[in-house]
């Protein structure tokens, strides 16, 4: 069984202990690493897991995974470089840290040290994750291969270029606020035409549920599944009227070039001093 390295154990370092445990992985492959060490301690006992130093949980680990703040990346790093130097297995590192780019991994870490740098989002607490994987220079087939057994449990998996990060982060990473803002705005909806506000919160959750219900058939296309609401003259028809009137696909568009463009900007290297 491949033994997995966690380092960081904020919600994500969590949420993927959790996932890969109820996927079935054992909790003896499973290691933590975790600053502050009342949380080690209760993740530790809580999952059955081991903890330790970083250097401790790397030793001899197929997979170090990397769930620290991306101002933090750089002290991990130096703490992994003797483990992974003096390491008699193939180890591969992966990174959730967001806008710390591969060449930063490369650098910092011993030579050929294989990378591959991860963009996914908070439905991984649920196995519903997207996930987009970047491979660095010396990751091959077999890293990714690994990564994909890890990751595939916990919900979808794709391989991208780096340079397409930022747009992974605008649309997965950010996503999930895109849609609970949506399920704001239909609650308050709701309670406006009468609804009382428990029954509006369930009607609009449920509703979101089996609306992504359908579009995960397979070949669903979004555009075809609105077309079958969508009856010519109905209700749907004169409310898509004023979603579109009100520029409510520009606004998503908008919005998601923006997140774009902020991930570029925060992914920049500071300059030194700052």
């Amino acid at each position: 069984m491949t033994a997995v390295a966690i380092i960081g154990g904020g919600k994500l370092g969590e949420a993927l202990l959790s996932g890969l445990i109820a996927a079935g992985r054992p909790p003896s492959s499973l290691r933590l690493s975790e600053a502050d060490q009342g949380r080690a301690r209760a993740l530790g006992e809580q999952l059955g897991i081991r903890t330790g130093s970083i250097p401790e949980v790397a030793e001899g680990a197929d997979v170090v995974v990397i769930s620290v703040k991306p101002t933090d990346v750089d002290a991990v790093l130096r703490e992994l470089v003797v483990p992974l130097r003096d390491s008699a297995v193939d180890q591969l590192v992966v990174s959730f840290a967001a806008g710390v780019p591969i060449a930063q991994y490369e650098a910092g870490l011993p030579a050929g040290t294989p990378v591959i740098r991860l963009m996914s989002n908070t439905p991984i607490r649920a196995r519903q994750a997207m996930t987009a994987a970047a491979p660095g220079r010396f990751a091959r087939d077999g890293h990714l291969a690994l990564t994909a057994e890890l990751l595939e449990p916990l919900g979808d998996l794709v391989v991208v270029a780096e340079s397409k990060l930022n747009a992974v982060t605008a649309v997965a990473g950010s996503g999930p606020a895109y849609v609970y803002l949506l399920a704001e705005a239909m609650v308050d909806a709701a309670v406006s035409v009468g609804l009382e506000h428990r029954l509006a919160r369930q009607m609009v959750r449920q509703t979101i549920i089996g609306a992504a219900a359908l579009l995960s058939e397979e070949g669903a296309v979004a555009q075809d599944l609105r077309s079958e609401v969508t009856s010519p003259g109905g209700t749907t028809a004169a409310a898509l009227v004023e979603l579109e009137r009100k520029g409510l696909r520009a606004a998503v568009i908008d919005a998601v070039q923006a997140a774009t463009a902020r991930s570029a900007e925060l992914g920049k290297p500071k300059p030194s001093g700052s």
